[in-house]
């Protein structure tokens, strides 16, 4: 089988920041998934699932909701826990997302009040919840957005 290009990024040098993932076409319609690195791999801990979990609903609730709803395809967890993935319409660069990501960090860190989507019904884990640790992700994650730019993903070597 082929090696998938999320596979060719050296996670051994890969640091927090705002990456284009990849570009999907068909026809007329693109989309671009961004991979919203909040922790540098195999070097810190995973984030913590609760956290993780909170972040998700707080952030899709925001972006769903958002100027830029009608644009937004997807908000969700890595699996490997060390980030998140953005997808959006159309053929687009992390500058054209800055602003909405920063957006959404703010949002978070704001926030302050019941868990939107936290209920029996509406979750299919509604009790791993933790707000207070989604804000400690979130903050670390927006001061290295800031700061530090980092928008090239680094590349495996063999």
């Amino acid at each position: 089988m082929d090696k998938i290009a999320s596979f060719t990024v050296d996670h051994l040098r890969l640091l927090p920041g705002l990456y284009v993932s990849r570009k999907d076409s068909r026809g007329d319609v693109t989309v671009t998934t961004f991979d919203l690195r909040f922790t540098a791999p195999n070097r810190e801990p995973v984030m913590d699932m609760p956290a993780v979990h909170t972040i998700e609903h707080l952030g899709a609730t925001v972006l769903r909701n958002g100027a830029s709803k009608d644009d937004i395809v997807y908000f969700g967890p890595m699996g490997c826990r060390t980030g998140f993935y953005l997808i959006v319409f159309g053929d687009k660069t992390p500058a054209d997302v800055y602003g909405l990501v920063v957006g959404m960090c703010e949002f978070i860190l704001g926030y302050d009040g019941e868990i939107p989507g936290a209920k029996a019904a509406e979750c299919g884990n509604y009790l791993e919840q933790n707000l207070s640790e989604a804000k400690y992700y979130v903050r670390r994650y927006l001061y290295e957005l800031k700061e530090n730019k980092r928008y090239d993903y680094p590349t495996a070597t063999e």
